[in-house]
This record gives C-alpha cells, sequence and structure tokens, in this order.
C-alpha cells in the first residue's frame, strides 16, 4: 500500500515524465487561428495527436492557454472539445498553446498532461502607415437610450484621410458599417447609433480604420459591452426640504435607467464665517440626505450620479446638477467686501 508521499511522487513522475501504464502523452499536432471577419473574434481549433486517435476508452481533455485581453493576464481553459472562441487584439502579437490531458484506467485514473504543448503565433497585420490610428476612441450608452462612439484623429495622420467603423456582435451575420457618422470639421469623428440600437449583455467589437492618397491607415480595435458604459443623464436639482437640520431631497434623471442601479455623489460647499469655502463630496444610495446644523453662514448642494458596480463593471458619472443653495448671500458678499 502507498503512503501519502509515495502518491504524490507517482503523481509527479507521471507529470514529468509522460507515460503511465506505458502510455505516452503528446500535444495536439496543429493549430489553427481561423479569422471570420468579426474583428478579432477568432475561433481556435486543434487537432488529437495520430497517436492517441484509436484510444477512445481513456477520457482525453485539453489544457488552453492564451493572452485573454479581457482581464489583460493569461487564460487557462480546460475543455473536452477541440475547438474555443474569444476576442482577440488583432493589432499585437496571438499566442495559443495547447497541452492534452489524459486520464482514466490508461493512467492509473490520474489525470496525466503532456509534457509539451503546441504553440501557435500570429503576428499582427503590418498594413497602414505608421501612427496613423485614430485616438481617444470611446463609446458611451447615453442614459441606457443611444449610444455614441468618438475618436480623434491623429497628429501625423495623413491631412486628406476617409475614416470608417465597422462592427460586429453575435446576432449579425456579417460586419456592417456605422449607420449615422459624426464628422467635425469635415472628417468622420464619431459614430451615432440611436437608429441602430446595440443589444446588452452581448460583446460588441468594433474598428476604426480608414484611407489616404499615401495608403491605407492603422486600424484601431475595441470591443464593448454597452450596459458597462452607461452615463446618466444628470439628476434634478436638490431641493431643500428643511434648514435645521439641514435636509435635502432630489429625483433620479429621467429615462430608463433603473433606480436600484444609481449611486449619487452630493457636493456640499459651506461658507464660514471667516469667508473660507469648504467643500466636501458625500457618496450615498439613496435621493435624499440630512446634514446637521453648522456655523456656515452659506451652505449650497449640486449632485451627479452613474450606475453602481452591483449594475455594472463599469459607468461614467454623469454631469452636475444645478446648484441649490440657502443661507444669507448678503453676509456672503459683506466677507468678501472685508477681505479684499
Amino acid at each position: 500500500m502507498l503512503t501519502a508521499s509515495k502518491e504524490i511522487l507517482l503523481l509527479t513522475f507521471c507529470m514529468m515524465e509522460v507515460h503511465c501504464s506505458g502510455i505516452q502523452v503528446y500535444p495536439p499536432e496543429e493549430i489553427q487561428l481561423i479569422d471570420h471577419g468579426h474583428l478579432g473574434y477568432l475561433e481556435i481549433t486543434w487537432s488529437l495527436q495520430a497517436s492517441l486517435i484509436d484510444m477512445q476508452e481513456c477520457p482525453i481533455r485539453y489544457q488552453l492557454e492564451y493572452y485573454n485581453i479581457r482581464v489583460q493576464s493569461w487564460t487557462v481553459i480546460k475543455t473536452i472539445h477541440r475547438t474555443y472562441s474569444d476576442q482577440f487584439d488583432l493589432t499585437k502579437d496571438i499566442r495559443v498553446r495547447v497541452y492534452t490531458l489524459l486520464g482514466g484506467h490508461c493512467t492509473n485514473n490520474t489525470w496525466v498532461r503532456s509534457a509539451n504543448y503546441t504553440e501557435q503565433v500570429q503576428n499582427p497585420q503590418s498594413t497602414g502607415l505608421q501612427h496613423s490610428g485614430v485616438k481617444n476612441f470611446r463609446c458611451v450608452f447615453y442614459n441606457m437610450e443611444n449610444t455614441i462612439c468618438k475618436w480623434k484623429r491623429n497628429n501625423t495622420s495623413p491631412s486628406s484621410l476617409q475614416l470608417y467603423l465597422y462592427y460586429w456582435h453575435r446576432e449579425l451575420e456579417k460586419t456592417e458599417e456605422c449607420p449615422d457618422y459624426i464628422t467635425t470639421n469635415g472628417v468622420r469623428s464619431g459614430c451615432n447609433f440611436t437608429n441602430r440600437p446595440l443589444p446588452l449583455f452581448t460583446d460588441i467589437n468594433l474598428c476604426v480604420n480608414g484611407s489616404s492618397p499615401q495608403g491605407p491607415l492603422k486600424p484601431t480595435y475595441a470591443f464593448i459591452q454597452i450596459q458597462n458604459n452607461v452615463k446618466p443623464d444628470p439628476a434634478e436639482k436638490p431641493h431643500l426640504l428643511s434648514h435645521t437640520p439641514l435636509k435635502l431631497t432630489w429625483n433620479k434623471p429621467h429615462g430608463k435607467v433603473p433606480e436600484h442601479c444609481l449611486e449619487y455623489e452630493l457636493e456640499h460647499i459651506r461658507v464660514k464665517p471667516g469667508g473660507k469655502s469648504v467643500s466636501e463630496r458625500i457618496s450615498t444610495m439613496f435621493t435624499s440626505q440630512t446634514f446637521p446644523s453648522s456655523e456656515a453662514i452659506r451652505n449650497c448642494f449640486k449632485v451627479r450620479c452613474k450606475l453602481h458596480t452591483y449594475c455594472a463593471e463599469g459607468s461614467f458619472w454623469s454631469k452636475w446638477s444645478d446648484k441649490t443653495c440657502c443661507g444669507d448671500i448678503k453676509k456672503v458678499h459683506d466677507v468678501n467686501k472685508t477681505h479684499k
């Protein structure tokens, strides 16, 4: 009977020597990266090593490793399938490697991984003038009602150019072009999707490229889920309910943003008797806030909002609401005159 330490040694031996019970485990024979024209969403396929094809009595799995641009780190996937799809940045090297895992009675009921892996490296596309791609690309889902993507042309790009935006998601059979371009000084600087709504909780792949008399521009790729790019409208102007203590309330912005998804930031500006202004910001999930009485001769408040992390992985702050003030404005003016 093996002790626990000897069992560990046996497992280590099987992993290192990649053969147990006389069976050697080889990595897949080849890997292919298939581009279906979906702006970086690639299909990875690999083939079983010929010596393992007839071993149907033993389970076979695969360990896929690749650089995941979503999390900016390497991802490890274990699967029984020989195909997998994900998003990649076509402007950078794409490196994918796959191991074979063999288990069952062929390997003493221990999962054995091939010592080596099969790797496929795809270099970025070299087409496009150097330093000609657009910059500051960003898409905003305004108030969960319409999406607008904007960008700025690169200062080193040719003066005479034409820019194009293409996009794709799983509900489309093929890539489509921007339905409504925005122009700045005669050059396309954005795309308005108001009349072509984009789906929620779906990866949307985008690419901005262009042409010029000097040659094609470097493409810029991005992928988003629009529920993570919401910018709400400003909340309504805070309303003062009482002076002692100071109690404020405000209403959520109009529109489709669910009330339970909003968080608020309230800015409180106090003018002290000596004329000094002090600003404080308070975060809250509620639409009211109470402040204890203070010696301030004037109080001003404004509020802004965004989606809470419970509802979205990211969000943009709204603009600030109009400001509400209370206190003796004459005293503030008198203090300012005294200190001039």
